[in-house]
C-alpha cells in the first residue's frame, strides 16, 4: 500500500535516527523509528547492516526525503579530517560510491562528488541518475539459486516437519525493497514455485504426521 510506512534509512544509534526524523518532520515528511527486524521482507537490498535503528517513511515521500537528507550534507560538507578514509579513495572506488550509495551514508556520498570534481572527473546530474537507475536494476535482480534450501524445504515437509513449512513460505513470499521504495520478490519465479510446492506439501503433510503419531 503507498500510505504504509517501510524502511528508508538504517542508522547506528538511536541519536542519529532522532535527528534524521526531526529534520524530516521539518520539511513536512512523516517518519517512525522502528528496531531492525528481517523475516519475510528484506529491505534494501545490497545494504547488509544488521540489528540497527531504522527510520520508515512512506514509498512516495523516497525521493524528497532523499534530497533532503542530501542538501544538509551539501551544507556541511566543509573540507574533510586529513585522515578521512574517503581522501584515500582512488576514483574508480569514489565512482563506486557513487554507484552504492545505499551502502553510504549522505555525507560520503556527496563528498564523493566534490572530491572527484576537484580532481577534474566528469560528475553531473545525468551520470548520477544513470548510476541509481543501474544500482536498482541489479539490486532488483533475484537472489542466486536456492537449491539447498529447495531441497531442505522439501524433505522436511514430507516428514511432516514445521521448518518445512517456513522454508516454503520464505521462498515463496519474500520480498526485498529497493533504495527507491519499490519492492520485488527475493528470489527467481522457479524457486518461488518450488517455496510454494513446499508450503503445501507442508501443510498437508504436518496434520497427517502428527495425527499418526497420535494414535500410536
Amino acid at each position: 500500500m503507498e500510505s504504509e510506512f517501510i524502511l528508508f534509512r538504517r542508522f547506528k544509534n538511536i541519536v542519529q535516527a532522532q535527528d534524521a526524523r526531526q529534520l524530516l518532520a521539518d520539511n513536512g515528511i512523516d517518519a517512525v523509528i522502528a528496531t531492525n527486524a528481517a523475516p519475510v521482507d528484506i529491505t534494501f537490498a545490497g545494504n547488509t547492516f544488521l540489528d540497527q535503528i531504522e527510520i520508515k517513511i512512506r514509498k512516495y515521500d523516497f525521493a524528497r526525503a532523499e534530497k533532503v537528507l542530501e542538501k544538509r550534507a551539501e551544507e556541511g560538507i566543509g573540507e574533510a579530517d586529513e585522515d578521512y578514509y574517503l581522501l584515500q579513495f582512488s576514483d574508480d572506488e569514489l565512482y563506486d560510491v557513487l554507484l552504492k550509495a545505499d551502502e553510504w551514508n549522505e555525507y560520503d556520498y556527496v563528498l564523493a562528488q566534490k572530491l572527484l570534481k576537484e580532481r577534474g572527473r566528469p560528475i553531473d546530474k545525468e551520470l548520477l541518475d544513470k548510476l541509481k537507475k543501474e544500482r536498482l536494476e541489479e539490486l532488483a535482480k533475484p537472489d542466486g539459486n536456492q537449491q539447498l534450501w529447495i531441497i531442505l524445504g522439501y524433505l522436511f515437509a514430507v516428514v511432516g516437519g514445521l521448518f518445512g513449512i517456513v522454508i516454503g513460505y520464505f521462498l515463496w513470499t519474500s520480498k526485498k525493497t529497493l533504495p527507491n521504495g519499490e519492492s520485488v520478490f527475493t528470489y527467481s519465479e522457479k524457486d518461488r514455485q518450488h517455496g510454494k510446492n513446499i508450503f503445501i506439501i507442508g501443510l498437508i503433510a504436518f496434520p497427517i504426521v502428527f495425527l499418526v503419531k497420535i494414535l500410536r
